[in-house]
């Protein structure tokens, strides 16, 4: 048994009936040259010897009574794979937009937590003899860098032979601990954190007070949530459902811009993403006078190995929205990034995981249900505007016996009154772009997702002058 992390559990804390606060994974490959032919059967045996390189997959949530601590995770002694894995077979002739719909169906239910917190779906009938394997894992299971983690140390068992046989399982499942387990458990954990209190109340006004000075010290100022933020068609109350699309953008072309211009990939990407935006806007409402503030995640830790948990936290960027000039929006996020990276530091990456731990349950959990309730997103102001992310994913292309790894996506969740989620994979010499709304936030998708190929285009030009980069 161990007690959720204060960061861990506010993703559990988030989810409303209207935001899903899982993390969506699809990984397409090419089974049409399987001797065997592809079997959905012999799909879930292999998952099922893989479990033992995924220990996260096994492990459920029980929360503690009358919220009087943070839930805990505990080995499911009722755990059935049959659970947790599906087939969905596409109608032909399967092509992108209806392997989306299915990935945006998929997406759009909540996770059990009567279960560990992951589904995994299989979408037959891709067009090209491709099939689909698309997972849901609640995000309080894993960030973005630990999820890269699971798929590298899975694949790396699948790999070793054709049909390697399944390492020793040291997995014991235990039994759902008693109530008064639970609360001798959180009480005492509440003891320590009262004790630490004074000193994190100390430490973080002083951080806050560093920050804030920093802050000032920009020309322009690095954006806060709440101030000065414009309403868009993405800032909504959400709906269950959830419409999805996705894409891949070449690497080398934006590694060349990134070296052209001394910026850094990161920097490439929420250019072209805003490009994007910005495009968008113009057919959907009108591009605001203000930037766009978009919520970038940073990774807080540099283990590669970790296969659980978040170490992430979160930088506000002004993505340069009312920019017509693609470089000059790269310069000013450039600047901007940095800034705000410098700003975020001086909170204390440390002191953002307490913080979160100190937070009660029994107040964060009746605030979000009331935001949500309450719709008040469709009349308020945003804190922010889009959730824009990018993870380092696998560099080699991914082989599982005769099958390859085509293309990988992922994309995390939407929020209420933040509800437009683009995340991208790296994934060889691609970036895997995936977007993510509602109904009511981003009704098509992929007319945002066409904007980022020609926002693309419009970088090179404005970089090169109009000569193509030899890539």
């Amino acid at each position: 048994m161990e007690t959720l992390s204060g960061l861990d559990a506010k993703f559990l804390y988030s989810e409303t009936p209207t935001a899903h606060m899982h993390t969506i994974k699809v990984a397409v490959s090419d089974v049409s040259e399987v001797e065997s032919g592809f079997s959905f059967a012999v799909m879930t045996e292999v998952l099922g010897q893989l479990l033992v390189r995924l220990p996260p997959f096994r492990r459920r949530v029980v929360p503690v009574p009358l919220g009087l601590g943070h839930p805990v995770w505990v080995e499911d002694p009722e755990f059935d794979l049959a659970r947790h894995v599906s087939r969905f077979v596409l109608d032909p002739p399967g092509d992108d937009r209806a392997l989306a719909v299915a990935v945006a169906a998929f997406a759009g239910t909540a996770l059990p937590r009567d279960r560990p917190l992951w589904a995994l779906q299989v979408v037959e009938g891709v067009a090209g003899g491709r099939i689909a394997v698309v997972v849901k894992l609640h995000h309080a299971v894993a960030d973005g860098s630990a999820a890269v983690a699971l798929l590298k140390n899975a694949v790396e068992a699948a790999t070793v032979a054709p049909h390697p046989a399944p390492p020793a399982d040291p997995w014991v499942p235990e039994p759902l601990p008693t109530r008064s387990r639970l609360v001798t458990r959180a009480l005492a954990e509440q003891v320590t954190r009262v004790r630490g209190l004074p000193h994190l109340v100390r430490a973080s006004v002083s951080s806050v007070r560093a920050s804030e000075h920093k802050r000032h010290s920009f020309e322009p100022m690095p954006p806060i949530p709440l101030h000065h933020i414009p309403k868009t068609s993405f800032n909504v109350s959400l709906d269950p459902a959830r419409t999805f699309a996705m894409t891949r953008l070449p690497l080398p072309l934006m590694r060349e811009i990134r070296r052209a211009t001394g910026t850094t990939l990161n920097d490439v990407y929420l250019t072209v993403c805003a490009g994007a935006l910005r495009a968008y806007l113009s057919r959907h409402g009108g591009i605001p006078g203000r930037p766009l503030v978009a919520s970038v995640p940073v990774s807080t830790d540099a283990d590669a190995a970790r296969l659980s948990g978040n170490r992430v936290d979160n930088i506000y960027v002004s993505i340069g929205t009312d920019i017509a000039d693609p470089a000059v929006r790269l310069a000013r996020i450039h600047d901007g990034v940095r800034a705000s990276k410098e700003v975020r530091s001086l909170l204390g990456h440390d002191l953002l995981e307490q913080r979160a731990d100190v937070v009660p349950p029994q107040l964060y959990r009746p605030t979000v249900r009331l935001w949500s309730r309450s719709h008040a997103a469709n009349v308020l102001h945003p804190p922010l505007n889009v959730i824009l992310s990018n993870v380092a994913g696998p560099r080699e292309p991914i082989r599982i016996g005769p099958v390859v790894l085509e293309a990988l996506y992922s994309v995390g969740p939407i929020l209420e009154g933040i509800g437009c989620n683009i995340t991208a994979w790296s994934y060889g010499d691609d970036l895997g772009v995936s977007v993510i709304g509602c109904p009511s936030s981003l009704p098509d998708p992929w007319a945002l997702v066409d904007h980022l190929h020609d926002a693309l285009g419009d970088l090179e030009t404005a970089v090169t002058g109009g000569v193509p980069i030899d890539r």
